[in-house]
């Protein structure tokens, strides 16, 4: 089996949903926060989704290396090497879980030379993913029922609808849509936003503040599928394991490049 395969997506799906009902799990008890060494939130739920997912991983695909939140002190010296690879984020959102809002997700993404191919976003408390493979097309399904193809929309006339994160926002941002003009705002955590894009609830997702690599792959991937893009600030592609840094520059996704999204920057 090709790993960017659309085969692939079914058995994905369902190590999505194993992580998320383990996640609901933990969601409805007393659970503790725990503070990493750099002091982001862990919960039990991170953990025990991880182990489900990279467990799941290893099964489909055993000789591929697995990259996540919880296990990234894999050396650049080893991970240049590779040429695909899972990019994992147990629990995107883990600032949302402790405030139980919902917006958490389960983040999968196959990452083949610096670029994501196939991604997988599950929504635990919705029992929705989103999911694609690059080239071939992104769906929706949501209590595991028929799939629904998705797409990003053009750029209509009206208000622009940009979607922004929920728990970061700053000065950069507030500037940014000041120069935009006309725009509705949607507030989501973790990688719905990208989502919202990739189904045509929005039309840009300017995220100028920190994100690391496994934030976005797995919502960068389904974007893409969807017919959008994601680039920097200096308007190339955003792209994945090509520095020893995990964390990502500032970027822009977007539906429509019929603008300069850049511009108001």
């Amino acid at each position: 089996m090709r790993y960017a395969d659309a085969r692939m997506l079914e058995p994905l799906l369902d190590i999505a949903d194993a992580a998320g009902r383990r996640i609901l799990e933990i969601y409805g008890t007393d659970f503790r926060v725990q503070q990493k060494a750099d002091h982001s939130p862990v919960t039990a739920a991170d953990l025990a989704a991880q182990e489900i997912i990279v467990r799941g991983l290893k099964r489909l695909t055993p000789d591929l290396p697995v990259l996540s939140e919880e296990s990234s002190q894999i050396p650049f010296a080893e991970r240049r090497r590779w040429d695909s690879y899972w990019l994992v984020d147990p629990l995107d959102g883990t600032k949302e879980f402790i405030s139980r809002n919902g917006d958490f997700t389960v983040n999968i993404a196959l990452v083949q030379q610096h670029a994501p191919v196939v991604g997988v976003v599950h929504i635990p408390a919705e029992d929705l993913s989103y999911y694609g493979v690059v080239g071939t097309g992104a769906c929706r399904r949501k209590n595991r029922a028929a799939s629904e193809p998705i797409h990003v929309r053009p750029l209509a006339g009206g208000p622009v609808r940009v979607v922004a994160s929920r728990s970061h926002r700053g000065e950069l941002l507030d500037a940014y849509l000041a120069k935009l003009g006309a725009h509705e705002t949607l507030s989501r955590g973790s990688a719905l936003k990208f989502c919202l894009v990739a189904e045509g609830a929005a039309d840009v997702y300017p995220r100028l503040g920190p994100t690391s690599e496994w934030d976005t792959a797995a919502g960068h991937a389904v974007l893409l599928a969807a017919g959008g893009h994601v680039i920097n600030v200096e308007g190339t592609a955003l792209s994945y394991n090509s520095k020893e840094s995990l964390l990502n520059p500032h970027f822009i996704a977007y539906a429509d490049n019929a603008r300069d999204w850049r511009q108001y920057l």
